[in-house]
């Protein structure tokens, strides 16, 4: 499996964007993604696998750390994909001099509980808000 990580200058609701948001279980992202070309915000990565999308990271810097969602490809799941791209975005955000990369899992996502526990084995440790937090560039 070879990954490739791609930053997307300008970031806009593409196609493959759009079907990976959208083709997630209902409960999982807030809101819908934008209009198809207009602008998405924050900073996002895709992920390709010989040239198809299997997945996208994205993060967005607050305050000294970094807010950070992934979706990853119903086809490419359990390849460690999702693995890769937190991997990938723990550099950025070094890169960027950030102390901490935070997600929320929502309490509407189907599987809470597995996606929580599954980010808890990748380092993150609950902050007692209701947030998840990995400190960066400490093995």
């Amino acid at each position: 499996m070879a990954l490739a990580w791609i930053h997307e200058d300008t970031p806009v609701w593409d196609a493959h964007k759009s079907a990976l948001v959208n083709g997630a279980p209902k409960g999982i992202f807030a809101g819908a993604p934008g209009a198809p070309g207009s602008l998405a915000p924050g900073e996002w990565f895709r992920v390709e696998e010989d040239g198809r999308v299997v997945g996208y990271g994205w993060m967005d810097l607050t305050w000294g750390d970094a807010e950070v969602l992934l979706v990853v490809a119903p086809e490419a799941r359990g390849r460690g994909v999702g693995r890769f791209i937190l991997d990938h975005l723990e550099q950025e955000a070094v890169a960027r001099g950030v102390n901490y990369m935070l997600n929320e899992v929502r309490a509407t996502h189907p599987d809470k509980a597995g996606v929580t526990s599954w980010l808890e084995r990748q380092r993150f440790q609950p902050t007692g808000d209701g947030l998840l937090r990995r400190r960066v560039g400490r093995a």
